[in-house]
């Protein structure tokens, strides 16, 4: 089964376009993730129906992000980007008069909406400005460098 990388890809853009001078147009963007703007339009559209990001029509424009990464979590962006399944488990349905499957799907639902009460909790404490941190060291230690002082 093919893997939702929605969530992943805009974190990656948003990172970006904080360290973008000006607007991204949804043709850099799609560029940039190998997809097509249609899509990048689309996806951006939820993005900026909750706030986290605008944009301006005609020359000059694209999209920017209209809120500061610390104001913004994963738990955000996963929201807005339609709330993708986080599991590809799931119960089975072949036989919903069997008891057995029933016991099954039971304990296997059970786990299932423990494991991503946690998953999203965690979403919720991890801001964008965490992951641009993140980037920042990588970025120095990769050249060598001290990281950046944290704003």
């Amino acid at each position: 089964m093919r893997r939702d990388a929605r969530l992943s890809r805009m974190l990656h853009v948003l990172i970006h376009m904080d360290r973008h001078d000006g607007p991204a147009t949804s043709e850099v963007i799609a560029r940039m993730l190998a997809t097509n703007p249609v899509v990048v339009r689309r996806t951006m559209a939820g993005l900026r129906d909750q706030g986290f990001v605008r944009s301006e029509k005609g020359h000059g424009g694209g999209w920017t992000l209209a809120r500061d990464l610390r104001e913004i979590t994963l738990l955000d962006v996963y929201r807005a980007v339609g709330r993708p399944p986080v599991f590809v488990l799931g119960p089975a349905i072949d036989h919903p008069g069997c008891l057995v499957e029933q016991a099954v799907n039971a304990a296997v639902d059970g786990a299932l909406a423990e494991a991503e009460a946690l998953l999203l909790a965690r979403f919720g404490a991890v801001t964008l400005a965490d992951l641009a941190r993140d980037f920042d060291r990588r970025f120095a230690e990769a050249k060598g460098r001290r990281p950046p002082a944290a704003g």
